[in-house]
């Protein structure tokens, strides 16, 4: 699926100490994982935010953003046009634009590829309801000739396939896509990879989460109402159609504890082409309570296979209960990355998956 490098760009003179330098990136979006993963950022060597950006500004600067103003200016969540997140308005402006370091803009992310030059990775974490979405977004990268990494933390098995479409486009302008780079798909689903390697063959998979965001709907829009879209009797197109008032209602039948099962998690074909077992045999579900910070169950992933010797097992990584959502998110969208670019600075191109690299601490 992936060429090997297929454009040198010097690669074959290319040290480790090249390709371990310092890396600049951008975040489209700044909902809550993209805040995030700005946070988290400041926490890791080697990585500066030069640009973030949503859909009513930009913030540039390449010797580094001030992250702390930026999430101070932008800080809670409120409803905007269409039910999907937005941050607090500050006078005639809102979102990004209320920073000191932004400006308005109505074309931010061409904004971001017009200075992607000087951008090593982009960080997509922009709401993705449509399955064509973050694809079309890497063609707008690809036709301005971007030479870098494209990542994001998306969760539909759909959306794979369209990115492996595109993989001619990607390696012709020099992008290395890591898709699927968060906690499920992402973390989990490389955990899988690591725990079958145990065995000669893979019979199961099965992937189950427990999540507690106290913070509820109105802090996390848009990853509840992707879940939603799982719920018996809805689909991603019925829940981005849904009000606000739809979707709290939906929480409040449930006592604000939603259970998923066998849910449309792009793990199962990221699995798949990586080798590992045949998608029909990975299961995800989950337990989400928006009402509590405890997790409701231990986010687990089992891995059920034979040996070489012909003994049946079963493998299991398990997350503590104590690291939260968003770490578990964020932290391996930031290492996935620094993975990328180590990739890219290497002349490997194309649509990568989670279970195909390790992410850099």
């Amino acid at each position: 699926m992936r060429s090997r490098l297929t454009n040198t760009r010097d690669a074959a003179n290319t040290t480790t100490t090249t390709i371990m330098t310092d890396l600049t990136f951008a975040v489209l979006g700044t909902g809550g994982i993209g805040r995030r993963a700005l946070d988290v950022s400041t926490h890791k060597e080697g990585i500066t935010p030069v640009a973030a950006c949503d859909r009513n500004g930009i913030a540039i600067d390449h010797d580094g953003l001030d992250v702390d103003e930026l999430l101070a200016a932008t800080e809670g969540n409120v409803a905007s046009d269409g039910g999907v997140a937005a941050v607090k308005q500050h006078g005639a402006e809102k979102g990004v634009a209320a920073s000191t370091q932004a400006h308005p803009s109505e074309t931010p992310i061409e904004d971001v590829i017009a200075d992607s030059e000087a951008i090593d990775a982009v960080l997509i974490a922009l709401p993705n309801f449509e399955h064509d979405f973050i694809p079309r977004v890497a063609e707008r990268f690809a036709a301005a000739n971007y030479e870098g990494v494209l990542i994001d933390v998306l969760k539909r098995s759909r959306v794979i396939e369209m990115l492996d479409e595109r993989e001619g486009l990607l390696e012709e302008s020099g992008i290395t896509f890591i898709c699927g780079a968060g906690a499920t798909p992402g973390l989990l689903t490389g955990a899988a990879a690591l725990c079958a390697q145990s065995f000669v063959e893979v019979e199961a998979v099965d992937i189950h989460w427990g999540v507690g965001l106290k913070s509820g709907y109105a802090d996390n829009r848009g990853t509840v109402r992707e879940d939603i879209a799982h719920l018996p009797d809805y689909d991603i197109e019925t829940a981005s159609e849904m009000s606000d008032n739809e979707i709290e209602a939906v929480i409040d039948e449930h006592d604000g504890v939603l259970g998923f099962e066998d849910m449309e998690h792009a793990d199962d074909v990221l699995l798949e082409r990586a080798g590992i077992c045949a998608a029909e045999d990975v299961t995800v579900g989950g337990i989400l309570d928006l009402r509590s910070d405890e997790k409701p169950t231990t986010t687990t992933v089992s891995v059920t296979g034979r040996t070489f010797d012909g003994e049946q097992g079963t493998n299991t990584f398990e997350l503590d209960d104590a690291t939260s959502m968003e770490a578990n998110v964020n932290g391996p969208a930031i290492g996935y990355l620094k993975a990328g670019v180590r990739r890219n600075r290497a002349g490997e191109y194309g649509v990568f998956g989670p279970a195909e690299l390790m992410p850099g601490f």
